[in-house]
């Protein structure tokens, strides 16, 4: 269960200053997926189960392809009667046509070809097919060029599938390569884990999400569409929970119907240890919470729980720790959730092009980093700017986080640990 990669601190080595013990990445990270479980798998279509990961294996009840066929255009023919075509071509008679799709099919016979095309099915008498290409064709006639064997250019019924195969085993993703082959067997459904329903919500009266201009002490409530955003992109299904006041009330009726909605429940801010929140008073009522100071930075402060059985992430208000909160704990969790076979985001090394700093404080850093592939498909990496935990500038120039578990951090041409956030460039910047 732990996080793949990464050395997380002793918990002899993890405290912060006076009244604040933090605990071991590690344990926070196992303590989440422990109270998380897959969604019960439901019978969906094929189309709406790509991005769903199967819930058992599907069979075949269908033989693919169903029918003998061409891989080419050409002609369809004995491939006795091309026999010395190499030295000198050989004439035939052309008897017919064959397009794909239904139609009554001619028979070859001695001497005898069929003009053919690719996906049509091959006529009975013919054993072959000569592409088009080492052909020549005028009237009634076609001077074939090239000798070939039996089954040349030919797809065998059941060459792909035959009834009973395994076109998809459990506990698979499904993509679009998937669903032309499950259309292909004639599946109607199948059973996946669905998607996780994952509410995120915002509150305090500080926020200001309507565009209106921003009074003194207001700010504008980006966490919430940045967390719907990262959702939908890791392949749940986001509901928005709204900004809901400061109201002891309100928050608790928007938290009881995002529980009774959702499958997972986002909160951010008003997790710190001297944070006064009516979401940690109606989360400490109504749910089963633990309210943790992880050893990492940023996004120290951690909540997370259930409430009548639905999981509860309470991130960081920060920008950029929420963002990193949800990628070391809410984006794996989900992803159990929905049956992913590797829950955990794609950790790979890279060479360090420039010192990744750091102080010796007890906790595991992420530095916010642009990662590219050079040339030679060696991965390097580079800060993307400033590591302020409200610096949203840097956590967009990044594409991945570096784990920083040294002391000193590292020094140019050292190897280090990433968690990829996006795709990489193609080539190194120079």
């Amino acid at each position: 269960m732990k996080g793949p990669g990464w050395r997380t601190w002793d918990k002899a080595d993890v405290v912060d200053g006076p009244g604040e013990p933090m605990i071991p990445l590690d344990e926070a990270r196992v303590y989440v997926f422990e109270h998380v479980s897959p969604l019960a798998a439901r019978e969906v279509a094929p189309a709406e189960a790509v991005g769903c990961v199967t819930a058992a294996a599907v069979t075949s009840a269908a033989t693919i392809p169903p029918f003998d066929n061409t891989a080419m255009d050409g002609f369809a023919l004995r491939a006795v009667d091309t026999a010395g075509a190499n030295e000198q071509p050989v004439s035939l008679v052309i008897v017919g046509t064959v397009a794909a799709g239904p139609g009554n099919l001619p028979t070859v016979g001695e001497g005898e070809a069929v003009r053919i095309m690719t996906g049509a099915p091959i006529p009975p008498g013919a054993d072959a097919v000569v592409m088009v290409e080492r052909t020549a064709a005028e009237g009634h006639l076609v001077e074939v060029q090239a000798e070939v064997e039996a089954g040349n250019h030919i797809r065998r019924s059941g060459e792909d599938v035959q009834p009973g195969d395994v076109v998809i085993d459990a506990g698979i993703l499904v993509t679009p390569a998937h669903l032309g082959v499950l259309l292909s067997v004639g599946c109607a459904s199948l059973p996946v884990v669905p998607r996780p329903r994952v509410a995120v919500m915002s509150t305090g009266d500080e926020l200001v999400a309507d565009g209106s201009p921003l009074r003194p002490g207001q700010i504008v409530d980006s966490n919430r569409p940045t967390l719907l955003a990262l959702v939908e992109a890791a392949g749940f299904t986001a509901v928005d929970g709204g900004l809901v006041a400061d109201d002891e009330q309100a928050i608790d009726a928007a938290l009881r119907s995002a529980v009774a909605e959702c499958d997972a429940v986002v909160t951010t801010g008003g997790v710190s240890m001297g944070d006064f929140d009516y979401v940690k008073v109606v989360l400490d009522r109504i749910g089963d919470m633990r309210w943790m100071q992880v050893a990492i930075k940023p996004a120290k402060p951690l909540a997370f729980g259930t409430v009548d059985g639905t999981p509860v992430f309470g991130l960081p208000g920060n920008p950029v720790s929420s963002m990193v909160s949800f990628e070391l704990f809410a984006r794996p969790a989900l992803r159990r959730m929905m049956g992913h076979p590797e829950p955990d985001a794609r950790m790979v090394d890279a060479v360090a092009d420039e010192p990744l700093r750091r102080r010796p404080d007890g906790k595991t850093h992420f530095a916010r980093v642009a990662a590219s592939v050079d040339d030679d498909g060696v991965l390097h990496v580079r800060s993307a700017g400033g590591q302020g935990s409200h610096q949203l500038s840097a956590m967009a120039g990044a594409n991945a986080l570096a784990v920083l578990t040294e002391v000193d951090g590292v020094e140019p041409g050292d190897v280090v640990r990433l968690l990829l956030l996006g795709e990489l460039p193609a080539h190194h910047p120079t």
